[in-house]
């Protein structure tokens, strides 16, 4: 069985993915940093939205747990999400009624291609609460561990035991933003969008800086390349611009067809580059490496690395605005 209604709250990979949580800000705690597990909210919280004309709220529950099979099976380290069965974050009816229904568990579908099946039985966490798996969604990974869902009320008593007190993580919102920035401000609250919301992922602000470390050093490391390169081409080609400049061509000349001819060669280079990549990527993305094309992303980054590349070949203009015609006339090939 598998429930398609689920939303799922983060897809796979690190930082340029979109993610699919049908809200557009999320309440925390203050302080709390946009980190689920630093924030815990209650009932008198979730009224100071649901109060709101053309705001919707529903209170969202956050956890990482471990889920040992009571069958023999390895266990589970998974993203554990209570949600109410009426929220706007279940968005089909069979999904709604699982939730409804006898409690359980409704794990990302990447878990049912490591051989979970419905039916099997986990106990989550330190508690005694011991629960069957209903079937399987589209959810991925929160945190680099798989999602699971279950109803808001199992979730507390994961987490709080008999001392759940209507206990959340945050509200999710939707709706008119001036409402829900002037509520959160009169409940002292912090409200982020989902997109500011994502830093609060474990792991993931250092991993996306990191990621951007590397994608900057290797365009740095590009236009020294390049330079490099140019500067070479512009030694061997010293008689053919002594000839140029005998024949009356201007520097300003000179410098823009070498700098046209190394964009071409730039841009050729990149474009054979990003079929190359685009291969790999296609031919990997069937198995289990978390990786995922985006149009968007390959043509910025192939822009980025043509203008980083002319940029490099600017290291040359200087060399080239030196040659003497005579001097160059008498250099033998």
């Amino acid at each position: 069985m598998v429930l398609h209604g689920l939303s799922a709250v983060c897809r796979r990979g690190v930082g340029g993915n979109r993610r699919a949580l049908p809200a557009e800000r999320l309440a925390f705690e203050p302080g709390a940093k946009a980190t689920f597990s630093r924030s815990t909210l209650d009932d008198a919280d979730l009224k100071a939205f649901t109060s709101l004309d053309g705001v919707e709220a529903t209170p969202l529950g956050a956890s990482f747990v471990n889920a040992a099979s009571t069958d023999g099976a390895p266990s589970l380290d998974l993203a554990l999400f209570g949600v109410a069965p009426d929220s706007f974050l279940v968005t089909r009816p069979d999904a709604r009624a699982a939730m409804a229904g006898k409690p359980g568990l409704v794990l990302a579908s990447e878990l049912e291609d490591q051989g979970v099946k419905v039916g099997d039985r986990y106990r989550l966490g330190g508690s005694d609460v011991e629960l069957p798996v209903l079937g399987f969604t589209f959810a991925g990974t929160y945190g680099h561990a798989p999602i699971a869902f279950v109803s808001l009320p199992t979730w507390q008593q994961i987490q709080y035991g008999d001392r759940a007190e209507g206990r959340f993580s945050a509200v999710a919102l939707r709706g008119d933003p001036t409402a829900i920035e002037r509520a959160a401000k009169a409940a002292d609250l912090e409200v982020l969008t989902k997109t500011a919301a994502y830093a609060g992922s474990p792991g993931y602000s250092a991993e996306t800086t990191t990621m951007t470390l590397i994608r900057t050093f290797l365009l740095v490391i590009s236009a020294l390349v390049v330079g490099a390169f140019f500067t070479v081409l512009t030694v061997q080609r010293t008689r053919q611009i002594g000839l140029l400049k005998a024949m009356g061509a201007s520097n300003g000349y000179i410098a823009r067809d070498s700098v046209g001819q190394m964009t071409v060669l730039v841009a050729a280079a990149t474009a054979v580059g990003v079929l190359v990549g685009v291969g790999v990527v296609a031919a990997l993305s069937g198995g289990d490496a978390p990786v995922e094309l985006s149009p968007r992303s390959i043509a910025t980054v192939a822009v980025s690395l043509v203008v980083s590349g002319v940029v490099g070949s600017l290291a040359a203009i200087r060399r080239i605005t030196q040659v003497e015609p005579a001097i160059a006339l008498g250099v033998e090939p």
